[in-house]
């Protein structure tokens, strides 16, 4: 009988996710019913908003329920199929939790080509993280040729595709990343014009010295500190776009909110978050035009893989908060 790995969640954390909040289990792995099929996942997608989904409060989402398993997108090869949709040896994305195997109705869930490029990039570039970055630089900041964007957690998953497609579309774009070696990666690989070291000095007077025009489109997936410090540099009609707050997930103080916000009324400009799940019936062409900006060379993909299997989630997803990957962080299963 196949055997199933898997983490539930076991309390709700407080700060950090401790090793207690999370349960493993060993379990016979389920058996798909009519309409149903039985994945096999082979590679696991660890993300910023997993932490919010772990809270009790209300959200976009219905938080993960104590005793359930994690949820967590994934990408895995479909072993046994009762689906008129999927068949046996059809490598899928969807969201099938953190586990080794899972049951699924088809709901969410597509066939992806490993031929074109490697599943991991199905959880980055050309999934969500991707999208997000599309859709939340190009509709929510709406950049022109030659204005400045800013782009916060630049290395990571989201940042690192939103500050290439600034470039592709003909702005100066700076990044704020956590240490010298991702700064120099934005740059030397990723072709951002400058980065921004948030641990090793002041953040506002670097701002300045690199967005001497001030700053038109800023794409913000820290919030906190750095949100202040870019709204005193933002121009008249500058577009803010709120795409997450990492460094506020983890806090046991409640969220900071913004001390700045006044900029938005001296400069007429805007804030607005969004969710890359509104774009649901645009993701053809999110993915198309990633795809031919990969093919053509104009953007780079990179996937910070941990081996490990799921008995690794605990201490793989603290590295995300902690910034130990460069790039979109995946799990091995």
């Amino acid at each position: 009988m196949t055997t199933n790995a898997q983490y539930r969640l076991a309390a709700r954390p407080t700060g950090l996710p401790k090793p207690t909040d999370w349960q493993y289990t060993e379990q016979p792995a389920g058996q798909p019913g009519d309409g149903e099929f039985l994945v096999e996942l082979e590679y696991i997608s660890l993300d910023p908003a997993m932490r919010g989904w772990i809270n009790a409060q209300r959200s976009y989402i219905a938080p993960v329920e104590i005793g359930a398993v994690m949820r967590a997108a994934g990408v895995g090869t479909v072993i046994e199929s009762h689906h008129d949709r999927f068949a046996k040896g059809d490598v899928v994305q969807g969201v099938f939790g953190v586990q080794k195997y899972a049951v699924s109705d088809g709901t969410g869930v597509s066939t992806i080509d490993t031929s074109r490029a490697p599943a991991p990039m199905y959880l980055g570039t050309l999934g969500s993280s991707g999208f997000t970055a599309y859709f939340g630089l190009l509709d929510i900041g709406r950049p022109q040729p030659g204005q400045t964007v800013v782009v916060s957690a630049a290395a990571g998953a989201v940042g690192s595709i939103a500050g290439q497609i600034g470039k592709i579309v003909g702005c100066r774009v700076v990044g704020i990343a956590g240490g010298a070696e991702k700064c120099r990666y934005l740059v030397d690989e990723l072709g951002f014009d400058a980065a921004i070291d948030y641990k090793a000095g002041d953040i506002r007077a670097e701002l300045k010295q690199h967005t001497p025009d001030g700053v038109d489109v800023f794409f913000d997936n820290v919030g906190g500190e750095i949100l202040d410090a870019v709204l005193t540099r933002i121009t008249r009609g500058a577009r803010v776009v709120i795409s997450g707050a990492v460094s506020q997930y983890n806090s046991e103080n409640g969220m900071r909110g913004p001390a700045n916000y006044m900029q938005l009324l001296v400069q007429r400009a805007s804030m607005t978050g969004f969710l890359v799940f509104d774009y649901a019936a645009r993701f053809p062409e999110a993915a198309s035009e990633l795809s031919a900006w990969l093919a053509e060379g104009r953007l780079t993909s990179r996937e910070h893989v941990v081996e490990g299997g799921i008995a690794a989630f605990p201490e793989t997803l603290l590295g995300l908060f902690e910034g130990r990957n460069t790039g979109k962080l995946v799990l091995a299963v």
